[in-house]
Formats: C-alpha cells, sequence, structure tokens
C-alpha cells in the first residue's frame, strides 16, 4: 500500500510511483465492483468538485459528473464560454477563486502548464482531463482494460499506431514504463515522442524489465503484440487544413485486418475515442467527400471485431477517475 494520495494533484504519470498507480487500479476494480452491483459508495458526501473544460468532451465530462454524483459530490461544469481565466481574470486568480470554492478542480484543454499552475496556485487537489502533452485519467483506464482481458499487464506488448507524439502516445509511453509493459510507438520518423520523454521513460522502463521501441515498420512494430492501440488524426483545437497532410502521412498507419493478423491471435484493440471508422459523424462524411475514405485511423470491421474492446474502456473511465477523485480527496 503506497502512502496517501489525499491532498495530491493528478497532473501526469510521471509524477507517481508504480506502486501509487497500482493502487489507482486496485481502487478502481473495487468501485467498478460497488457501480456493478448497485452498492451506494457516496464517501465524499458534502463535497464539492468545478470542471473546467477549454476543450469539450463526452467521455471525460460524464465520467467526471457520474464519478463525482455516485461518490455524493456536487458537481459544476464550467465550459469555455462560462469562465473568465486568461480573458479577464488571470489564472492564478481563477485558481484561487475557485479553490476557495471547491474541494477539487479538473482541467481539460491545452499545454500542460495551464493545469500545472492551477496545481500550484488553487489549494486543492486538481485533476488532468487533458492537455496537449498528457492524458493521464484515460491511461488508468487503458491499463485496467488491458488486465481484464488479460488477467496482468505486466510484461505484455502494447504498440501505438499513427501520430506517436501525441498526448495519448506519450501518457501510454509513461504508464508502460510505469508498470512494466513493452511499450512501441509506430508511426512516421518525424512523429516521435519527443526524446526527452523518451530518454527518461527509458530509464523507468529498465528499473521494471520493459522495453521502449521507436519504429516506423508496421510489420515489425505490431509484431506479435497483445495490444494495439490508435488515435484520430488530427485531434481537437488543431486546424482542419491539417487533413490532407495527416491522411498522407499516417495512412499506412491505419489499423485493419492486417494489422490484427500480425499481431497474436488473442490481441484486443484499443482507441480512447471519439473514432471515424465509419461515415456516420458529419466530419467523417466530409472527408469522404474531400479524400474518398470511408473509414480512417481503424476501418469499421476492426472497430466492431470482438477484438475491439473500446466501449469497455470507455466505461473504465468513470470507474478509474472516480478512484483518483476519493483517493485525493479522502
Amino acid at each position: 500500500m503506497p502512502r496517501s494520495l489525499s491532498g495530491r494533484n493528478f497532473l501526469k504519470l510521471l509524477d507517481f510511483t508504480t506502486e501509487e498507480i497500482q493502487y489507482l487500479l486496485e481502487l478502481s476494480k473495487d468501485f467498478k465492483r460497488l457501480k456493478r452491483t448497485g452498492t451506494p459508495h457516496k464517501y465524499l458526501s458534502g463535497k464539492n468538485i468545478v470542471l473546467l473544460f477549454e476543450k469539450t468532451s463526452t467521455r471525460t465530462r460524464c465520467s467526471f459528473e457520474v464519478a463525482g454524483n455516485d461518490l455524493g459530490m456536487g458537481v459544476t461544469y464550467l465550459d469555455p464560454a462560462s469562465s473568465q481565466m486568461g480573458n479577464k481574470e488571470s489564472l492564478e486568480d481563477t485558481a484561487k477563486v475557485l479553490g476557495r470554492m471547491f474541494d477539487g478542480i479538473e482541467y481539460r484543454g491545452f499545454d500542460q502548464n495551464i493545469v500545472e499552475d492551477l496545481g500550484r496556485y488553487a489549494g486543492v487537489p486538481v485533476w488532468n482531463g487533458l492537455t496537449t502533452e498528457f492524458h493521464p485519467t484515460q491511461m488508468l483506464a487503458d491499463v485496467l482494460t488491458i488486465e481484464e482481458n488479460f488477467g496482468r499487464y505486466k510484461g505484455l506488448k502494447m504498440v501505438f499506431m499513427g501520430d506517436a507524439r501525441n498526448n495519448v502516445a506519450n501518457s501510454l509511453m509513461v504508464v508502460s514504463a510505469k508498470l512494466g509493459i513493452n511499450f512501441v510507438a509506430c508511426g512516421p520518423k518525424d512523429n516521435m515522442p519527443d526524446e526527452k520523454l523518451v530518454a527518461t521513460c527509458r530509464e523507468i522502463a529498465k528499473e521494471n524489465g520493459c522495453t521502449i521501441t521507436l519504429t516506423d515498420d508496421v510489420k515489425e512494430g505490431t509484431k506479435n503484440a497483445d495490444v494495439i492501440y490508435t488515435d484520430i488524426w488530427v485531434s481537437m483545437g488543431e486546424a482542419a487544413e491539417l487533413w490532407e497532410k495527416r491522411i498522407k502521412l499516417l495512412s499506412p498507419y491505419q489499423v485493419n485486418d492486417e494489422v490484427m493478423a500480425n499481431a497474436n491471435p488473442e490481441a484486443i484493440f484499443l482507441h480512447c475515442l471519439p473514432s471515424f471508422h465509419d461515415l456516420e459523424t458529419s466530419i467523417g462524411r466530409e472527408i469522404h467527400e474531400k479524400f474518398g475514405l470511408k473509414e480512417m485511423e481503424v476501418t469499421d470491421k476492426v472497430f466492431r471485431s470482438p477484438q475491439s474492446k473500446v466501449f469497455d474502456e470507455a466505461e473504465n473511465r468513470m470507474h478509474t477517475i472516480k478512484a483518483v477523485m476519493y483517493a485525493t480527496l479522502k
């Protein structure tokens, strides 16, 4: 059992030890059992939290709101138009005001420095719902899903396909190093994670008996993989003009039947969502009209296959976020 996480910020997994991350995963399992059995667990009744969103999200908002309500807390949501942070009020002043009114603050938005500064000034726990650099709550859900399917995570091989310099790939590399998972970033050479972060993760990986590999070779990268993971090719907040460039650059790294066949027979597919695997979205139809594509980062066949665990993964956001809030607020 690690030392208490009470009062801690949850900003990036580099701040946490292997034992602390494992504790959060075990706590997540406990909360999932309570939810599934309909057992009340309003352990934080009387507390209040605020969700500060500069980037909208279905899964992150719903996970925090349901988790907060299940724990008995009051939950306030502030969208980009509802906060004066950085506009009429400085980030420091906003953090101090919110910290006087709420017991915890979630932030989802842009630069990692913003959530770090919120954590520095608020005086209450601050949780990172996503920044440009990291997505730590997603990682806990991912690892929980992996463990549910394999009974373990240490020693497995996880491959991220596509733009390996984004926040999801960065965070997957960190959590893999911390938990002994062999991580492979498979994508274009110019879209690899920051060299300094790679070096840091490789040092951590040595301590935990695993490896960090960077490759642009799909066949070699995905060979005998246990987990194939991908993300959309243009992230929220990036210019729409990037689609044409990213499609040309990342199409060779699409997750399809050939990729899954090259992995282990029991391999699973993960995606943080949303996904462009069909034409049932306005952006998907727009891309189809411009470029003729019916699916992008993953084929519809793989997305809907028994190997795809994306909806288990999405549900697990709620349980793992509940664990983070409880551990830091109890």
